[in-house]
Formats: structure tokens, C-alpha cells, sequence
């Protein structure tokens, strides 16, 4: 019969009592003693882990040198923490605040003001950031270096190692030239991306060089990743390298190194694709209004594919639409005006285009507005927020529209937006509304919430708007709570009301105001108070 182990003579000992079989230890302490065994093998099995010698302790984690966090934010970081009520499954959410979709601004805000985390809530914050994509990149600024430090010693938190430049590993000043070279000729191919990162911010012309000395010896899934570095601090001055980039033999690296080029307003590529883009499009002065006509390109030669043209449409598209959209939205904007009779954006936008090519020609422009970041010719696309169209589908999409908000200042963002709700209401608003800086400025809340009220005397449940008022609780300014404490009472329900919807926008208003006060009360608490 085999020899019991540790754990099983433990087991037999509680089974048959300790008057019967003791573990070394008779009489009355006998029980104690075999608890106390019990408690010392039940840590051993819950380590995984046979006896053995201590190992030597690791090395102390980095110094952070960042002030730590005022008392009242610490204990409001750990109730944030802490707050389970963001992970139900759905339903009725009722009036209290969902603490968890708070962490983030409150991540924002600190890192903002530069303190430290509290080394305590460091685990706390590294599992919160395990479980939300969303949150690693405040979360992982906030936790500093002793972030990496936890994260090198337990699995769990390696996201953090991926998550950082390098792996987290300390990368050589720019000025230190030799371990510089040293680390982009040995180093992990992490290492080189993040040491390529970080040197193209401080010299972008060193990163080039450096990158051009093993250019053709790099593997084109490397070069790919390498080139896309360049677009930090992208200038003319790198527009050798990419010329030749656009001979490589990997498509994806050709493609990127053409997008490149195209976001160079004054580049030779740049200047090909007007040339080819400008044989395309034209005013016809004949008709008896000024009118757009387009003529799509017949092939797709060796010279387009090197400039970055993709030959193969998708499934679906025709292939000269295909081309034509390519060298539209690859040509720089500023050269419009002057071949389409010295038009500004807005009167080019407005000119009728022959043989229904207005939506194609327009997404173009739309695509090209958006790389370029080109104000003007966004604001014309963009059109009045109050137009019919303005809705989508249209010209330019609901979706082209919310990316062509970016290009201009948040101030007059937010103006379009608050007219755009004012005249179509909350319903398309969603996409819109998460681009428009935060807090929302003050026409813009008021007409997120007019139109939460015309909703509510609508007599319709909230849950269509749940998406709305989700953004209204992280981006309404928390002076808009005062106003809205007159919503928090469960109104009159009209003749044709849905059962019980009043005290539906009741609990959503109420949620609403108490998260608004919080966030002021959070804003308070990080805010560092005078010596």
C-alpha cells in the first residue's frame, strides 16, 4: 500500500479523530496541533508549490517621483475601484451612478495634475486595466514605473510589459549614440520599434538615418511597422526615402509609403496625383449652369500602382470609380480652387456634378479633407448642420461627417454638432457627439439636453437614448446639473404614453445629476490646494 501523503494523513487524522491517530502531538493539544498542520499544507497547496529555498527577493521597483494623490482622491480612487455596479448584465440601471465608467476621467484627471498612484491600489488598478482595453493607457501612465515592476512578476498584468514601448524595458538616451546604434543593430524587434518611436520625437532626421543603414536587410513585416514611425514629425525632408520606399517589393510598405507622400501637400507624388486627378474632374462652361463633369481613368498603369493605387477594386466596386476615388482623395486639396475657376471649397462643393458621380466625387474630397486636416474644405463638406441631407445618406455621410468634424476647432465643433441635434434630434447624433471635446461646451449640453426633455415629454422609454445619455453622464459639464434637477421629478404621462416611462427618465435624469456632482466632486479633490 502506498505511503499517504502529507495532505491525506491530515485528512485521516480529522476523519478518525485525534483520540484514535494524532500527528505527533497527544492529548488535548492534539487538535490544535492538527489544525495548525491543516492551515500551514493548505498554504503550500494553494502555492502550487513544493519546499524548497527562499529565492533571493527581486529588485526594488524604480522610485516615482510624482506626488502622491490627496487623501480624499486616494479613497475615492479605491471606491472607484472597488464599484461593481458598470458590470451587470443589463437592465434597469436605476438613479445611482455607475462608479466604473467614472475611473477613466478620473485616471485623465490625475495624470493631468501629475501625481502618483498609491502603491496599495496598484493591483486593484492593474486588474481593472486587465479586464478593459480602454483603460490601460491612463492606468498605465498613472501606475508609473512599480506598474512594470508588478507586471514582471505575475502573468496576469504582462499586458502592461506589451502595452509599454519596448517591454517596458529602458531604452538609451538620443544623445547617447553608441548604445543607440548598439540596441537598433541587437535589439528585440520591440526594442527597435520603440527605440525608433522615441528617437523620430526628439530627431526625426536620426531615426531616418537610422532606419535607412538596415532598410533593405529588414524582413517587409518590420519595414512596414518601422515606416509607420515616420509619420511622427513627417516633413519634406523625408520624401527621398519614401520615394524609394515606393519601389519596395512589399505592397503593404509601397501603400503606406504612398499615404505618406499624399499627406505631403508639396511632394512629387503629391504633385502626380493633382496631375492625374485634375484630367478627371472639370467644370463644363457650356451647360447653362457651371457643372462638374468627371472622367474616370481608362487603366490602371505601372506608375499609378507605384504611386500607390490599388489596381483590384473590391467586390462590388468598379474598377475606373475605384481608380478614380484613389487620385481624388490622394491629390492635395489646395489645388482645386485654382483649376476649377478660382472657386472657393464651399462654391466647388456646391457646383452640381454630372451622371450621378456627386457622391463619389465628394467622399473623395471627404477622405482627403480628413488626411489632409484641411478646415476649409471640411466646413464645406460638411455643409449647414440644419441642411436635409445633413442626416446622411447623402454626399457625405453621417459617418465621412463625424470624421471631418476633427479638422475643426473644438469651439465651432461643438456649434455644428448642438445645431445638427437642434434641427434632427438625438437619434443619428451618437458618432457626432463622441468627437466634440469634453466638457461639452455650454450650447451644445443645452441642446443634448432639450432634446433628452422633448424625448421624455414624448412619452417613449429611455433606452433609446441610453447610448446618448451615457455620454451626457462622462461629457456634460457638471455645472448643467443645477438646470437639470427639474427633470429628476417624474413628469405627467401623456394620453398615449408608454406604460411607465415617467418614472423611467425619472431614475435616468436623477443618475444623470448625481454623476454631474460627482464629477465635480472629483474635480475638487484632484485639484492640488495651496501651501
Amino acid at each position: 500500500m502506498p505511503a499517504l501523503t502529507p495532505w491525506e494523513e491530515l485528512v485521516t487524522a480529522a476523519l478518525l479523530g485525534t483520540d484514535r491517530r494524532t500527528l505527533g502531538t497527544p492529548g488535548k493539544e492534539a487538535p490544535l496541533a492538527l489544525l495548525d498542520a491543516a492551515a500551514a499544507q493548505t498554504v503550500r497547496r494553494r502555492a502550487g508549490l513544493r519546499p524548497a529555498p527562499a529565492t533571493a527577493p527581486p529588485e526594488p521597483a524604480a522610485d516615482d517621483p510624482r506626488p502622491p494623490v490627496p487623501p480624499a482622491a486616494r479613497r475615492r480612487l479605491a471606491a472607484l475601484l472597488t464599484d461593481q455596479s458598470g458590470s451587470g448584465s443589463g437592465g434597469r440601471r436605476g438613479a445611482a451612478p455607475d462608479l466604473m465608467e467614472l475611473l477613466p476621467q478620473w485616471l485623465s484627471l490625475a495624470n493631468a495634475r501629475g501625481y502618483a498612484a498609491p502603491p496599495e491600489l496598484l493591483p486593484a488598478l492593474l486588474n481593472a486595466a486587465r479586464g478593459r482595453t480602454d483603460l490601460r493607457p491612463q492606468a498605465l501612465t498613472f501606475a508609473g514605473p512599480r506598474a512594470l515592476w508588478l507586471a514582471r512578476l505575475n502573468p496576469d498584468w504582462k499586458f502592461a510589459l506589451r502595452s509599454t514601448p519596448g517591454g517596458g524595458v529602458s531604452l538609451p538616451s538620443p544623445d547617447d549614440t553608441a548604445n543607440v546604434q548598439q540596441l537598433w543593430e541587437e535589439g528585440l524587434f520591440a526594442e527597435r520599434v520603440a527605440l525608433l518611436t522615441t528617437l523620430r520625437e526628439h530627431d526625426p532626421e536620426a531615426a531616418r538615418t537610422l532606419l535607412a543603414a538596415t532598410w533593405q536587410t529588414e524582413r517587409a513585416e518590420d519595414r512596414l511597422m518601422f515606416l509607420d514611425s515616420l509619420r511622427t514629425g513627417l516633413s519634406p525632408a523625408d520624401e527621398p526615402f519614401l520615394e524609394q520606399a515606393l519601389a519596395d517589393r512589399s505592397r503593404n510598405v509601397r501603400s503606406t509609403a504612398a499615404e505618406l507622400l499624399s499627406a505631403l501637400p508639396g511632394s512629387a507624388l503629391s504633385g502626380r496625383m493633382a496631375a492625374r486627378a485634375a484630367s478627371c474632374v472639370a467644370v463644363d462652361h457650356v451647360a447653362s449652369t457651371p457643372t462638374l463633369t468627371v472622367e474616370t481613368p481608362h487603366e490602371c498603369d505601372a506608375a499609378m500602382e507605384r504611386d500607390g493605387v490599388v489596381p483590384k477594386p473590391p467586390t462590388g466596386r468598379g474598377e475606373r470609380s475605384w481608380w478614380l476615388g484613389q487620385l481624388v482623395d490622394s491629390a492635395p486639396l489646395s489645388g482645386w480652387q485654382s483649376r476649377l475657376g478660382n472657386r472657393t471649397p464651399a462654391e466647388i462643393v456646391a457646383l452640381p456634378v454630372a451622371d450621378d458621380w456627386r457622391s463619389e466625387l465628394h467622399a473623395a474630397w471627404c477622405r482627403a479633407a480628413v488626411r489632409q486636416r484641411d478646415a476649409p474644405w471640411s466646413r464645406a463638406l460638411l455643409g449647414p448642420p440644419a441642411s436635409p441631407d445633413a442626416a446622411g445618406p447623402g454626399a457625405v455621410s453621417l459617418a465621412e461627417r463625424a470624421k471631418l468634424l476633427a479638422a475643426l476647432p473644438a469651439p465651432e465643433r461643438a456649434d455644428w454638432v448642438a445645431g445638427f441635434i437642434a434641427a434632427h434630434g438625438l437619434s443619428e447624433a451618437f458618432q457626432l457627439l463622441g468627437g466634440c471635446a469634453v466638457p461639452w461646451a455650454e450650447p451644445l449640453g443645452r441642446a443634448v439636453v432639450d432634446s433628452l426633455n422633448i424625448a421624455r415629454d414624448a412619452g417613449s422609454y429611455p433606452w433609446s437614448f441610453s447610448g446618448v445619455m451615457g455620454l451626457a453622464e462622462r461629457c456634460l459639464d457638471p455645472a448643467e446639473a443645477v438646470r437639470l434637477d427639474a427633470l429628476t421629478a417624474i413628469p405627467d404621462e401623456p394620453e398615449n404614453a408608454s406604460p411607465g416611462a415617467g418614472s423611467y427618465w425619472s431614475e435616468a435624469f436623477q443618475r444623470l445629476v448625481t454623476t454631474l456632482r460627482l464629477r465635480a466632486t472629483i474635480h475638487t479633490e484632484l485639484t492640488p490646494t495651496p501651501h
